[in-house]
């Protein structure tokens, strides 16, 4: 500029103008990449404030309880005794919880409670055998005592194994000799000793078979028992030979040796109907 120009166009000296640069604008120029700034806190934010505010609403609150308490003061008794009667239910529950607790004095007893138990499948059992009765219905027009000898005979063949025919043979034999009663002798006192249905008085013939203790058939008081007197029958049959073939009067007179031998056959037919009514 020249010196002749006027003043006010002359530049006048002032003093340099420093740029302050601050650090941390400073640090985030530099780096290619900018670094991010943090974020700004609020008023609010910062500790002190904090308090303020903390104190604040305490304050309020108390206020609030002690304006509330004067108002109310009648609700606190039903509070508490709502109080202490929870703690005393409490501690009721605790002790009848208790593992420590002694036994009762007396044993009470319990019933069992019945349990229903499925009825068992009935299951089909074999049919019985028939028991005979111990007295037989008497059938052939006997009565009740020829019934039971002529039962008396049968069992003695079946315990001996002895075949039917042998069996209506002895029946038959029977009912000629005495009519199926266990006979005493007249002539033989000592046969009205033994449980006896009659007498005869042929010789010392006795029992159902007629059968002679002196002819060697047994004592008198073993024939006098029908069981006895029908296997001594038996017995002898047995001993005949060929008796399986012979006619029923002959098969019984091998055995008796009667003086009438024909009179055994008319007995044949009611023999054979006892029989099978007996076995």
């Amino acid at each position: 500029m020249h010196p002749d120009d006027p003043a006010e166009q002359q530049p006048t000296e002032t003093s340099p103008v420093r740029r302050t640069i601050d650090p941390a604008s400073a640090e985030r120029t530099i780096g290619r990449h900018r670094a991010p700034e943090p974020a700004r806190r609020g008023p609010i934010r910062s500790t002190p404030a904090r308090v303020a505010v903390a104190t604040g609403v305490t304050c309020c609150l108390g206020l609030i309880g002690v304006v509330g308490a004067r108002s109310t003061g009648q609700t606190h008794e039903p509070l508490r005794e709502a109080l202490a009667d929870r703690a005393a239910a409490a501690s009721e529950q605790r002790a009848s919880r208790d593992y420590e607790r002694t036994a009762p004095p007396v044993a009470v007893p319990v019933t069992p409670i019945p349990v229903a138990t499925p009825s068992p499948t009935p299951t089909r059992k074999a049919p019985k055998k028939p028991v005979r009765p111990k007295h037989p219905r008497p059938v052939a027009g006997l009565d009740q005592r020829q019934m039971d000898n002529a039962k008396a005979i049968v069992d003695a063949g079946l315990a001996l194994k002895m075949p039917r025919r042998a069996l209506v043979v002895a029946v038959a034999t029977a009912m000629q000799e005495s009519d199926l009663y266990n006979l005493a002798s007249d002539v033989l006192p000592e046969s009205f000793d033994y449980p006896h249905q009659g007498s005869g008085s042929d010789h010392d013939s006795i029992g159902l078979f007629q059968q002679r203790p002196s002819s060697g058939w047994g004592t008198v008081a073993e024939i006098m028992r029908p069981a006895y007197a029908a296997r001594a029958f038996f017995t002898a049959l047995r001993e005949v030979p060929g008796w399986t073939e012979m006619s029923l009067t002959e098969a019984a007179q091998a055995v008796q040796v009667s003086a009438f031998p024909d009179a055994y056959a008319q007995h044949e037919d009611r023999a054979t109907t006892v029989v099978a009514a007996l076995v």
